[in-house]
């Protein structure tokens, strides 16, 4: 930008700067700044993978390496290079993919030059030019407002959410959104001199990133970074100064306890799953402009649904026009077509009404007030025939609808009432008394596979709720044909005034009409503090509040400039049917991140408690560096990275970091408790260090090859295969490079304590998973039913298990802890939980019902609180089954017998535990 005076211009407002001025303009660098892209730059994603606390570490550890000549144990470098470049490749891969969709979703600005109107992008505005702004659009530049009044948001920049009435002579600052009028202003600054260039970030930075697994990373760096230095200081002098080792072997056995601490590869495999899934969306047109925004939309347990656009296509028709007093009366079709040719309103009704009516200037207006979504109508003042008012029958008139009306609200129209008024009409007072001229009937047209995408919702366990500014029993028609569940459930919010009351009705209700802005922000809210995961859809500049506070906001590309640059995501197609996969993306990178993570950890928890271990018995770290880098590559790096890519759309049901130390405690609390058994029994027969090492060696590779075989689990063709692969590369591995490992080979002698150790490696690993797993269902359940007992023999439910593949008795006990209606509830839903069925349907019986579900393998299962299943029941569950399947070969049915879960007889009192301790131990055969 030029240092020299700048000189203004002042161009009329109907005529703009002249193609001269502008050139003039661009010559001098009186451009406005380009939007700052909503992805990094290469430059930017090369650091953030460069730049990491754990490839800091891992650099000091390589220069100590070096240092004293230890080469071969710096192989772990070229790994650590190799996965940064993959992630890398990886992430630029998605940038390219996502700039390309961000071309669409770009702001643009609509400027007038030469007297004629023109859309340009925002970056090519100058100083002085004049732009126009209507309802829905955003301010990209600071500018004077020229003529006409306008209402502005201004609730990105200031935090308030009420309306702001600009007049002619006053700024508006870039980053606003106009909520009603039209109006013509000019641009007072450009470049850094505004906010235009943090338009596509500017919400987003009043909001911390929501991410558990952003989170949980950050809590593990910091815990290992806490360690790592201490522990390595101890290591190191307790070796050299103590034992007075060699420096060489000091470093060497330091650096190997420290590079084991470092869950390194994990933070990598995390970024590489989401840009992976970032990119499969961009070429499903869902451009994603919040990286961590698969992850929150994979947590969400509500989705709140804009009517308008969302589940309709929000091309709206006038059906029809009612008169509500005869026509003679009033000219209505004249003053319509004169209200509409000098409206300045513009949205999705207005269109429909613009193309029904044939408009006029035959009257002129000397008032008018733009429609907002506070007010609910617009009005317009005629010397003749006084104030034309168009909104809400319930803003208009007090009078009930007529029988009519009523029934044609009932079935979804929309309805806008037409009144007039001969007393003075204000934007911020009540309407006068208005007399009713008649009532537009408008209708809207289901979007083609909404009913689908509500009902994969429903089966996935997300609440959903639909939020619109139109009448409740008309959304509730509309939402009802759509097959939203409980769509008959409305409430009007109108009279709802205080947080109490909304924080209620957004527990209590599904569909919600006549919500101002404002509302919409606090129905988020009331369920976010109830402990929900919100997400919200909206297309116009009436949802920008609530799109802001929810978890995660989705904005549709034919919505407004101001809803698609405060969202997280943006459906370029305008498709609601596609959430569903992007929930799946979601699910797919959380579902496999924290399966493959606890291979990861079971690494990192042995290593701290081996060196803590090693520092208090004075005696030096068991393995090398270039060890360590082998089971880095083969038992983590390698299955992690083909299973992150694995479909996964389960919902998501633990925490991240509790769910993943669960997963790796078993396997590093039996390698730490073997190797120190191992190390004492070593010293009472005299065992050689070297054999010693080799077996702690292949114990971690044997617990860490189960531990990777448990990340597999349930089998599959490819899960298998990384399972094999993964045994005989890491035993091929240690085989043929022994010497470059510094492993000698077994002798035969050292077999049986070999086989021992690992047997009881083993078995102390099965161990402290029953103890974790147990205490993890016991614990929530006892803090929830204290003190609760039952009859043992009453209040069953007992499993018939069929399939074609499995034949074998599998007997599930469900013990009731309130109500018989609560066992089945409770028992479906645990199962639910346990194996992911996709079907479940209740099964007519003369006597009792049968419950019959479908898992994810096509295996079925039913349901009964009868204590034995005779003949006819089993037949009447095998017809069930072929039924629903289809002809089905041979199928065994089994009867269940009833017991005790903890062993003691029907009859007896007992303590009542939780219905998964004993669901959960006794399906894992399947």
């Amino acid at each position: 930008m030029s240092s020299h005076p700048i000189t203004r211009f002042y161009p009329y407002p109907q005529t703009g700067l002249s193609s001269d001025q502008v050139a003039l303009r661009k010559e001098s660098g009186l451009v406005n700044a380009t939007p700052e892209k909503i992805t990094k730059t290469t430059g930017e994603i090369i650091r953030d993978n460069l730049c990491t606390l754990f490839n800091f570490f891992n650099l000091l550890i390589a220069v100590a390496l070096a240092s004293v000549g230890a080469w071969k144990n710096m192989v772990f470098i070229l790994v650590i290079l190799m996965n940064t470049l993959i992630g890398i490749l990886q992430e630029l891969h998605a940038k390219r993919l996502v700039d390309r969709l961000s071309l669409l979703s770009m702001p643009h600005a609509t400027v007038v030059r030469d007297g004629l109107e023109q859309t340009i992008p925002v970056e090519e505005l100058v100083l002085d030019d004049i732009i126009l702004l209507e309802s829905g659009g955003q301010v990209c530049a600071d500018s004077i407002l020229m003529n006409s009044n306008a209402e502005v948001n201004e609730s990105l920049l200031t935090g308030e959410s009420d309306p702001v009435g600009k007049s002619p002579g006053d700024l508006i600052l870039s980053g606003s959104f106009i909520i009603s009028g039209k109006c013509r202003a000019k641009v007072e600054h450009i470049g850094d001199n505004n906010f235009a260039s943090r338009l596509a970030s500017e919400a987003k930075k009043l909001k911390k990133t929501n991410s558990e697994l952003l989170s949980s990373m950050r809590k593990v760096t910091r815990f290992t970074g806490f360690l790592i230095v201490p522990l390595g200081i101890l290591l190191f002098a307790e070796s050299f100064l103590v034992r007075q080792a060699l420096l060489s072997d000091s470093v060497v056995s330091t650096a190997a306890g420290l590079l084991g601490m470092l869950p390194k590869g994990l933070v990598l495999l995390i970024s590489i799953s989401l840009a992976v899934g970032v990119g499969r969306l961009a070429k499903k047109q869902v451009l994603v402009q919040d990286l961590y925004s698969l992850e929150t939309l994979a947590h969400v347990d509500v989705l709140c649904l804009d009517k308008t656009g969302t589940i309709t296509e929000g091309k709206m028709k006038v059906k029809d026009v009612v008169l509500l007093e005869p026509a003679a009366s009033f000219p209505f079709e004249l003053v319509m077509g004169s209200f509409l040719h000098f409206t300045d309103d513009n949205n999705a009704t207005f269109q429909a009404l613009h193309a029904h009516f044939k408009e006029n200037s035959r009257c002129q207006p000397i008032h008018q007030i733009p429609f907002s979504s506070q007010r609910k109508w617009s009005a317009m003042t005629f010397p003749e025939f006084g104030t034309l008012v168009l909104g809400a029958p319930e803003r208009l008139s007090k009078k009930p609808l007529s029988g009519e009306l009523t029934k044609e609200l009932h079935s979804g129209t929309r309805i806008i009432m037409a009144g007039v008024t001969s007393e003075p009409v204000l934007p911020d007072r009540e309407l006068p008394h208005i007399r009713p001229l008649c009532a537009i009937l408008i209708s809207d047209t289901i979007r083609a596979g909404a009913r689908e995408t509500l009902a994969y919702f429903k089966r996935e366990g997300v609440k959903l709720k639909v939020i619109s500014g139109d009448n409740p029993a008309a959304v509730s028609c509309i939402a009802d044909q759509a097959g939203l569940p409980g769509a008959r459930n409305y409430v009007d919010m109108s009279g709802l005034t205080s947080d109490e009351e909304i924080r209620q009705a957004a527990e209590a209700y599904t569909v919600f009409g006549r919500v101002s802005p404002q509302q919409k922000k606090q129905l988020v809210q009331a369920l976010q503090r109830d402990g929900h995961s919100v997400a919200m859809t909206g297309d116009g500049v009436n949802d920008i509040l609530a799109l802001r506070e929810a978890d995660c906001s989705i904005s549709v590309a034919e919505g407004s400039d101001a809803a698609r640059q405060v969202s997280q995501l943006v459906l370029l197609n305008s498709d609601f049917s596609s959430l569903p996969q992007v929930v799946a993306e979601g699910r797919r990178v959380v579902n496999n991140i924290t399966r493959v993570a606890g291979i990861f950890f079971v690494k990192t928890i042995y290593s701290i408690l081996l060196s803590a271990y090693c520092a208090a018995a004075n005696i030096p770290f068991p393995f090398l560096p270039i060890q360590i880098t082998l089971i880095d590559l083969m038992i983590e790096g390698y299955p992690s990275f083909f299973l992150s890519f694995e479909p996964d759309g389960r919902k998501i049901q633990e925490r991240f970091l509790p769910a993943v130390l669960r997963r790796a405690a078993p396997n590093a609390l039996a390698i730490t408790a073997l190797a120190m058994i191992t190390e004492h029994l070593a010293v009472g027969i005299g065992m050689p260090d070297e054999m010693l090492t080799v077996i702690l060696y292949l114990l971690v590779g044997v617990l860490g090859i189960e531990a990777v075989l448990k990340a597999c689990v349930p089998l599959n063709r490819l899960r298998m295969f990384l399972s094999v692969t993964t045994a005989a590369g890491f035993f091929t591995a240690v085989f043929l490079f022994h010497d470059l490992l510094q492993l000698p080979l077994l002798p035969r002698a050292d077999l049986p304590l070999f086989v021992m150790v690992i047997c009881t490696g083993l078995l102390f690993e099965r161990c402290i998973s029953l103890i974790i797993d147990r205490r993890r269902y016991e614990t929530p359940y006892k803090k929830r039913y204290p003190r609760r007992s039952l009859n043992a023999s009453r209040g069953l439910f007992y499993l018939v298990f069929v399939s074609e593949r499995h034949q074998r008795d599998i007997r599930i006990l469900v013990r009731s802890h309130d109500k018989e209606a609560d066992i089945l509830s409770d028992a479906v839903q645990k199962l639910f939980q346990r194996f992911v069925f996709q079907k479940i349907q209740l099964i007519d019986h003369p006597f009792h019902p049968i419950w019959l579900l479908t898992d994810i393998h096509g295996v079925f299962y039913a349901f009964t609180e009868k204590q034995s299943v005779g003949r006819s029941q089993g037949e009447h569950v095998l017809s069930a089954v072929q039924r629903a399947k289809g002809s089905i070969s041979t199928h065994h049915i089994y009867k269940t017998a009833v017991r005790s879960p903890i062993g003691e007889k029907p009859g007896r009192q007992f303590q009542a535990s939780n219905p998964e301790a004993t669901l959960l131990p006794m399906a894992d055969p399947l």
